[in-house]
């Protein structure tokens, strides 16, 4: 459920469209996109949309959908190193088409995508959130996703990368100024569709909805670099990989997702949409994963999330929720707590404001996680 920057990238798109020239290539860097704020939307007409049922096929769905508006590839992970010391990463990459129909032209920089893409690392013992965020052009091998012939999806020299033909074995590498990851992942269970066999509706509109599948348990190992220092760390990652044309219905205010990783093997996608004027998009709910790979589909009924205790960001003076009971009904039914490892790790300075960060696990079953808090600094309605 990767919608929180999409708002960025139709800027950005703006900024391609009406105020940069496509022969010339962009370069890699901070972009303030607010002065674009009054660019046309671009239009989403001729795209094709979420409504009927998705032949998966893997890997060949592990790359680009471009007859799709939207598409994001995101990983994040819980790490450890031997002395116990805990990171949190997030590697996220995200494509936005111009237009339906792709313009000829002979430059190699013209393009109809722009991708763009967001690294976090959260050292918990050091009390510091890293964050990064680069944008390009899909011309020019700038930027891409492909899955022949290996899987490999990329932004400059951040990339995600099949190791083996079948891409259960992939390879995460990214740099910033100060931090970096290079990590190698093992996929244990087969791909978990979200929703219906994979059509994951967020609102009763038609259409409104994405294709959304999640690798829920990734045994990854590598190395974190911060500040030349480097931490030979082992754990879990989660991936979500979605694409769509249209998602949140109008009156979406945002939404709090979790991505949790188990001590007992299993594996929950959950989450709620909140609506501006008060309560819960019915459509949307989430996902038990069990052990062996099978998993148990969740209504929002099934599900209360609610918040324990809040954090203040210094940065935006926004209030989020810190910690969560969430219940799950049903035979197989637990409550657990969410509490926040590391109170500050909220994105901010690149055009939305947003909290994503490494979480434990307590109560009924105990483990690792991450969540995503978007809607708190402003609403997120008409963004997409």
């Amino acid at each position: 459920m990767r919608w929180r920057v999409i708002a960025l990238l139709l800027l950005i798109a703006a900024v391609v469209m009406f105020g940069i020239s496509l022969v010339e290539p962009m370069t890699s860097g901070t972009l303030s996109a607010r002065a674009q704020l009054d660019a046309p939307p671009i239009d989403s007409s001729g795209f094709a949309r979420a409504i009927g049922p998705w032949d998966w096929q893997f890997p060949r769905d592990h790359g680009a959908h471009p007859q799709f508006q939207t598409e994001w590839w995101y990983y994040t992970g819980n790490l450890a190193d031997e002395a116990g010391r805990r990171f949190g990463f997030q590697f996220t990459i995200f494509r936005r088409a111009l237009s339906a129909v792709a313009a000829e032209s002979a430059s190699e920089f013209r393009t109809n995508d722009i991708y763009m893409a967001h690294f976090t690392v959260s050292d918990i013992a050091g009390g510091a959130f890293h964050h990064d965020m680069r944008y390009a052009r899909g011309g020019a091998g700038l930027a891409g996703a492909v899955s022949q012939p290996r899987y490999r999806v990329w932004l400059e020299d951040w990339s995600v990368r099949a190791e083996n033909d079948d891409a259960t074995q992939t390879a995460i590498q990214a740099a910033s100024d100060n931090f970096a990851i290079d990590l190698a992942l093992q996929q244990s269970k087969t791909p978990a569709l979200q929703g219906d066999n994979g059509l994951s509706p967020k609102s009763a509109g038609i259409g409104n909805a994405s294709y959304y599948y999640s690798l829920s348990r990734l045994e990854t190992r590598g190395q974190i670099t911060l500040d030349g220092q480097r931490f030979a760390v082992s754990g879990h990652s989660w991936m979500d990989h979605e694409f769509s044309t249209s998602a949140l219905g109008s009156d979406a205010q945002g939404w709090d997702w979790f991505g949790l990783i188990f001590d007992d093997g299993s594996e929950l996608m959950v989450g709620q949409i909140r609506l501006a004027g008060g309560g819960i998009e019915a459509a949307f709910g989430g996902l038990l994963i069990y052990p062996d790979g099978s998993t148990r589909k969740l209504k929002a009924s099934e599900i209360t999330i609610r918040t324990l205790e809040t954090w203040r960001s210094p940065h935006s003076n926004v209030e989020y929720p810190a910690g969560w009971d969430i219940a799950v009904a049903g035979d197989d039914g637990f409550r657990i707590t969410v509490a926040s490892l590391l109170a500050d790790q909220e994105l901010h300075g690149a055009g939305i404001v947003y909290w994503e960060g490494a979480v434990d696990i307590s109560g009924d079953k105990s483990g690792y996680g991450y969540a995503e808090l978007t809607g708190y600094a402003e609403s997120m309605q008409n963004r997409f």
